[in-house]
Order: structure tokens, then C-alpha cells, then sequence
């Protein structure tokens, strides 16, 4: 039961990748096109919220990011959590590869920032940027390159994107916090200790929940904390336990049938609203400047340097051993996988640079071009291990 759940986690991700990809090609195109200014409009329409004294303004590109986003990290909470306590790591023994290549992922990366940014204030906060690694594209072109290769390998390069990217959001939405309010922050609080209680309630109507993910949703918008926090947040509290008899818990419930919506339409509607930009108006100089550089070395040597180079640390140190029937070069062009920001790390730019257009559409650029890279070289690495298998035969490994 539980290697399905996570197969089919994986199958949903991998199946979305190229319904990603088109959304931003799609929102590149027509942020160039004659029709720029209908693209640029549509995003920055204001939408006006109201629901009893909840009113709120702001516009389709916001609302993405902050509503239909938080509805993601929810998911990808859930995700975690059933990995961690039911799924494929619960084994100690599967999960220090991961984890320790997770922590190469997101040590390295930043390092990598820094070191182009640390005297520039205006660009120095945004070192996260480059350490989250988008699950669905990358998941996409290992199935793509390497049918062949194992599943151990896929559900590597899944741990390992979903850490990466937990991690990754919960400082940037702690760090870049606006104005706190402290009573709504309260509110969040005490509506998610009593999600955590209801857990308790066996027979609890899944309603119950939707409710409280709303109310915590809510307030935390008001709170000025990112709203992605109280996706993972909300994620925590959520029964992994049977619910009654013969029935899924409210976790895989919850987990399976959101998980399709938010591949197939949540995430490619952010695609399409935050990767769009003008080339228009902006010289070389200003595309080589710190912060796109960070962004794009991070994601092209600091996320597969950490991964890879973390990974065989741990093997060396004997801290934990390769997943079985997988070779270090599959690990390798997983690990390059690993560099596809995209739509993860758009999302961590516009946390980061959300005030600065200019270093927005910089590391939007930075973050595209470099995705673009990694898939490509580690898509033909990966195809390269796929046709050694099919030449030698999977008994061979």
C-alpha cells in the first residue's frame, strides 16, 4: 500500500513536468509577443476577496502565489510526512542517502550564491533561491531519459526535491515575513493546535479539516507570513493513521485527491503567471550581474556538486550506502536533475526579490536558462545509463 501511494505520487509528478514546461514557454512567448501587454494585464488584474470582515485585494499573480501555492506546499507537507512515517524512508536505511544528498543540495547551493553576492545588500538575501529543485520537471525527464532505470533512482531524486524545496520555503518565508501581525499569527496558531487534537478523532468528517486549512490559511494571510508555511504547517497536523476500518487515513485521502489538481493545474497556472518576462530593456551587463549568476551556478554546479558530492561523502563515511541496483553514474545525472529550479525556485525569487523588478526578471532568466541546462545535461547522461541497460541487461546491475 504504501510503495503504491508513493508510485503514484511519482507517476502524477512526472506526468505534469511537460504541462509545466509549456505553461512557461507559453507565458515567455507571449510576454515578447505583439500581444505583451494582454499577458502583463492579466497578471497584474486586481481580485477582490470578500467573505463576511475577510476582504481582501490582490492581483491574479498574487493570488496564485499566495492561495493556490499554499495548496502545493499542503500537499507536498503530506507527502513528506507519509514518506517519512509510512512510506519508502521510514527505513533509517533508505533514508540517510537522501537526506544527506538533501543536505548537499541546499549547503552547497547557497555557498555558491554567497560567494557572488555576499557584498551586494541589495541581492545578498537571496541565497535560497537556487535550492529548491522542481519535482515534477525533473521526475519528468528521468522518465523520459531512463524508463529503464530503477525505481530506487526516482524515489531518490524525489526525497531529495522535496526536502530540498521544504527547507528551502520555510526560511525564505520566515526571512522575507512583511509586517507581522501577531494576533492573526495567533489565530493561525491556535486553529492549527486544534487540527492536531482532532486527530485524535477517529470518526472526525474530512470537512472539519478543509475548514481549518482555510482558517489557518486565512490568517496567516493577514499575518504577513508566507502562505506556504501554513500549507506545510497544516501538513503536520494531518492523522497519517487509519481513519476507521476498511478506509484511507485522512492524510492519504486528502494526499491523493489533491495531489492531481495541484499538478495539473496548480503549478502550471503558476508556471504561466510568474515565469513570463520582457526581454526588452535589459543589457548584458544587467543579465550578468551577482544575483542572476548566483541563481544560475547555484543551480548548475552547486545543486549537483552538493547532491553527488554529499552522497558519496556519506557512502565513504559509511553514514549510509547507494540505493540498491543503482550505479553512481544514475546517482550522478539524478543528481544534475536536481539543478531544474524552475518553477520552485521562480517561486523563491519572487519571496526574495518581490520588490526589486529588475532582480526579478533576472533571476527569472537565470532560473530558466539554467533549468533548461540541467535537464538537458543530465537527461543525456541518464539516457546514456538507460541505453547501458538495455546493452547489458538490468541482471547486470
Amino acid at each position: 500500500m504504501a510503495r503504491r501511494l508513493t508510485l503514484d505520487f511519482l507517476k502524477t509528478a512526472s506526468g505534469s513536468g511537460l504541462l509545466l514546461a509549456g505553461a512557461a514557454l507559453l507565458a515567455i512567448v507571449w510576454a515578447n509577443s505583439p500581444w505583451a501587454g494582454r499577458y502583463f494585464a492579466f497578471i497584474g488584474a486586481e481580485v477582490p476577496v470578500r467573505l463576511g470582515d475577510f476582504a481582501v485585494t490582490k492581483t491574479v499573480g498574487r493570488w496564485v502565489s499566495d492561495a493556490l501555492m499554499a495548496i502545493f506546499f499542503l500537499v507536498l507537507g503530506m507527502q513528506i510526512k507519509f514518506e517519512a512515517l509510512r512510506g519508502e524512508l521510514s527505513s533509517p536505511r533508505r533514508l540517510g542517502l537522501p537526506l544527506a544528498a538533501a543536505l548537499g543540495g541546499l549547503v552547497v547551493p547557497a555557498l555558491t550564491f554567497l560567494a557572488l553576492n555576499l557584498g551586494v545588500p541589495r541581492t545578498a538575501g537571496g541565497w535560497a533561491t537556487p535550492m529548491a529543485t522542481d519535482v515534477g520537471v525533473a521526475l519528468a525527464v528521468l522518465t523520459v531519459a531512463g524508463p529503464r532505470l530503477p525505481a530506487a533512482l526516482r524515489i531518490f531524486l524525489l526525497t531529495v526535491a522535496l526536502a530540498d524545496t521544504l527547507v528551502a520555503v520555510v526560511i525564505n518565508g520566515a526571512i522575507f515575513a512583511g509586517d507581522v501581525h501577531f494576533k492573526a499569527l495567533a489565530g493561525a496558531g491556535l486553529t492549527l493546535a486544534l487540527l492536531a487534537v482532532m486527530g485524535w478523532w477517529k470518526r472526525a468528517p474530512f470537512l472539519f479539516y478543509a475548514a481549518g486549512f482555510v482558517v489557518v490559511w486565512a490568517f496567516t494571510l493577514e499575518s504577513g507570513v508566507s502562505t506556504a508555511l501554513a500549507g506545510v504547517a497544516c501538513a503536520f497536523t494531518v492523522p497519517v493513521g487509519a481513519r476507521r476500518l476498511g478506509q484511507d487515513s485522512v492524510l492519504t485521502y486528502f494526499m491523493d485527491s489533491l495531489h492531481p489538481y495541484v499538478a495539473y493545474a496548480v503549478l502550471p497556472l503558476f508556471a504561466l503567471t510568474s515565469a513570463g518576462f520582457a526581454f526588452r530593456g535589459h543589457s548584458p551587463e544587467q543579465l550578468l550581474a551577482p544575483a542572476p549568476l548566483g541563481v544560475g551556478l547555484g543551480l548548475l554546479i552547486g545543486k549537483p556538486v552538493g547532491v553527488f558530492g554529499f552522497s558519496v561523502l556519506a557512502a565513504a563515511l559509511k553514514i549510509a550506502r547507494r540505493p540498491p541496483g543503482v550505479t553512481w553514474i544514475e546517482l550522478l545525472g539524478a543528481a544534475m536533475l536536481s539543478g531544474i529550479g524552475f518553477t520552485m525556485s521562480l517561486f523563491i525569487g519572487h519571496l526574495a526579490f518581490g520588490d526589486d523588478p529588475l532582480a526579478r526578471t533576472q533571476v527569472r532568466l537565470a532560473v530558466i536558462a539554467a533549468s533548461l541546462v540541467a535537464a538537458a545535461a543530465g537527461g543525456a547522461l541518464l539516457m546514456a545509463a538507460n541505453r547501458r541497460r538495455v546493452d547489458l541487461g538490468d541482471d547486470a546491475f
